[in-house]
């Protein structure tokens, strides 16, 4: 009876130190990872949003709509191509438009016109973890603005 203890305590012992051997792993939740590089192609867009003062220098409420296209180069770099109205009158901004953005492994970033502090709008953005679409919100002050899901209308 001694003996069979013996071995019960030695597999117990051996076991043990098994597992304080084996690094420390987690459970991967099978969902895919964006990079950079997730983000490539043309991608349509179109919205309204509301500006309170003083966004784009104004001095009360305005209804500002948006249309164009991204064309992400998948390095966290590509260009704007869009048509912006105030209150119904075209701003007349110059395309195409500099950007940048981040993509984080989850598929969420963010997106900025450069040059940034420039008075330029900011985005947080998410993606479809293929890159197939993407949607993205205003997070400058004074700006109340969302873009339903962009689609990419053309290849990687």
């Amino acid at each position: 009876m001694k003996r069979k203890a013996l071995w019960i305590v030695g597999i117990g012992v051996l076991g043990s130190v098994a597992m304080l051997t084996v690094e420390q792993g987690f459970a991967d939740d099978g969902a895919p990872k964006c990079t950079l590089a997730t983000l490539k192609g043309r991608y349509l867009f179109a919205a309204s949003g509301v500006g309170f003062p003083p966004v784009f220098g104004t001095t009360e409420q305005s209804v500002g709509n948006a249309a164009g296209y991204h064309v992400f180069n998948g390095n966290g770099s590509g260009k704007d191509y869009v048509t912006f109205t105030l209150n119904g009158i075209d701003q007349h901004v110059p395309s195409p438009n500099d950007f940048t953005y981040t993509l984080k492994s989850d598929c969420t970033g963010t997106y900025s016109l450069v040059p940034l502090g420039q008075g330029l709008p900011t985005f947080d953005i998410f993606v479809s973890p293929n890159g197939d679409e993407m949607t993205s919100i205003n997070t400058d002050p004074g700006n109340a603005a969302s873009y339903t899901p962009s689609r990419r209308v053309w290849p990687k």
